[in-house]
């Protein structure tokens, strides 16, 4: 569509020069800049507080100047996943039967960590940390010990197994979350029986990797056993000997992993099994009292000549 020129009116002026700032003008103008100035320090300075203030101090505690007292968030919150989970996590003791020199045998005391999954007793925990066990024991945060525990199974596909404390009914179970959506970079926590020694130790990081592989390696009577472990959470949380099977906790506090190896020739490279490949597993225990695990019923041979 073609338009038609419109004819446009200039209004032009003359030149006449006048003085474009008279001392009147100018007095104003730097009353005003300096108006302008003063209110944006005051407002940079109190919005620069509110923020320091609230990344980093909660409240300061102590009225007496001790500086322990002054909370800063990241505290705030690893204390209250701590708090959070700290009552589902136990310390799993076991003895094994092992040969002695001269033909004699003994039991070698073992231990690692569990996750308490219902109130009426079932604990997830490592396969490693209970497999060949003659003894398990398990003892909740409040430092009561529970002898009387069956080993319930153990998942065949991956490194994981499940107690059941047995004669309870009112443990803290931990709340699990979904592994799928953890992210790089995002803030963790490890809790778990370092040592064997140091109960509910809290240690805290960040997820450094997902989907890692690993050939894990355990101490075994005669070699090294080995288990090839797939779709792993990396993270530089420090895990210890001792916090196998312990709870990878989000800042919410809830359980996105089981901790399960740890590179013994670096720093700060640990594993966990994401929480989501144990859900299956973990709801037939909870129905049923045990382990299962779907197959297909296919048995294969290598094809040679005579059986060709």
């Amino acid at each position: 569509m073609n338009s038609e020129p419109v004819e446009k009116k200039v209004i032009v002026q003359r030149p006449v020069s006048r003085p474009l700032w008279t001392p009147g003008k100018v007095i104003t103008l730097v009353i005003v800049i300096a108006i302008l100035c003063l209110s944006a320090g005051v407002l940079g300075g109190f919005l620069s507080s509110q923020l320091f203030t609230k990344s980093a101090t909660v409240v300061n505690r102590n009225s007496a100047g001790d500086g322990n007292r002054i909370v800063t968030q990241e505290e705030e919150d690893i204390a209250g996943v701590a708090n959070k989970v700290g009552k589902s996590v136990v310390s799993v003791l076991t003895k094994i039967e092992t040969e002695l020199p001269f033909g004699r045998s003994g039991m070698q005391e073992g231990a690692g960590t569990g996750i308490i999954i219902s109130k009426d007793g079932y604990v997830l925990t490592n396969k490693h940390v209970v497999q060949g066990s003659q003894a398990v024991a398990v003892v909740t945060s409040d430092g009561v010990t529970h002898r009387d525990v069956t080993v319930v199974g153990s998942d065949p596909l991956n490194d994981v197994a499940f107690l059941k404390i047995n004669g309870v009914t009112n443990l803290t179970a931990a709340e699990l979350g979904d592994s799928s959506s953890v992210r790089i970079g995002q803030k963790v926590v490890a809790i778990g029986n370092a040592l064997g020694q140091y109960q509910n130790t809290v240690t805290s990081g960040i997820i450094s990797g997902t989907g890692r592989s690993v050939v894990a390696g355990a101490d075994g009577q005669d070699s090294i056993q080995t288990e090839q472990l797939t779709d792993l959470i990396q993270t530089d949380a420090a895990i210890n000997s001792g916090n196998s099977g312990g709870p990878l906790v989000n800042i919410a506090g809830q359980v996105i992993g089981i901790n399960t190896a740890l590179a013994a020739d670096a720093n700060g490279i640990g594993f966990s099994i994401p929480i989501n490949a144990t859900k299956g597993a973990l709801k037939g225990v909870l129905a049923k009292g045990k382990v299962e695990r779907a197959y297909i019923g296919v048995n294969y041979v290598t094809i040679t000549p005579d059986v060709a």
